[in-house]
């Protein structure tokens, strides 16, 4: 298996085990924004629902380009472990593809028929990666593995 193969699973394997992304964004007068989202990872895109209204579904209307990050919970450095992610997210208007998220989603979530009004109430967003930096103190105190989508390129 090549290096990038094995670093693109290592970091898909973090974001399937992990619930929560935060994502960064800027609003109109350039300051930054960062808003906790539950999310479904595909490989390594992610999408979350969220309110077309909300700040931050505001700011990407605006500007597409955002970070985000997913860690594990720790309570020790050893136990620091993450992915830093930039790239771009949009809307998702695919119908088959909402209707696909949608079933995933509600179901890692357990989410009850009550939360069916508003799902459809809101918008589904995808978050395409362009450039990621792995991070795990427990294979040494700041070890990181670096994967542009971009370039195809890895640094470790």
């Amino acid at each position: 298996m090549d290096a990038n193969r094995r670093k693109r699973e290592l970091i898909a394997n973090l974001l399937a085990a992990q619930t929560t992304l935060s994502l960064a964004t800027v609003t109109p007068d350039g300051a930054p924004r960062v808003t906790p989202l539950f999310y479904l990872p595909q490989e390594l895109r992610l999408y979350w629902f969220s309110s077309p209204s909300s700040d931050h579904s505001r700011n990407l209307a605006a500007q597409a380009t955002c970070a985000v990050t997913v860690y594990a919970p720790a309570t020790g450095w050893k136990e620091i472990r993450g992915v830093q992610m930039r790239g771009e997210a949009s809307r998702v208007s695919d119908p088959e593809i909402r209707s696909k998220i949608t079933a995933q989603y509600t179901s890692r979530f357990q989410l009850s028929r009550l939360f069916q009004p508003l799902i459809a109430k809101s918008a589904l967003y995808c978050f395409e990666p362009h450039w990621l930096r792995y991070l795990d103190n427990s294979r040494r105190f700041g070890y990181k593995c670096e994967l542009s989508l971009t370039t195809q390129s890895t640094e470790c």
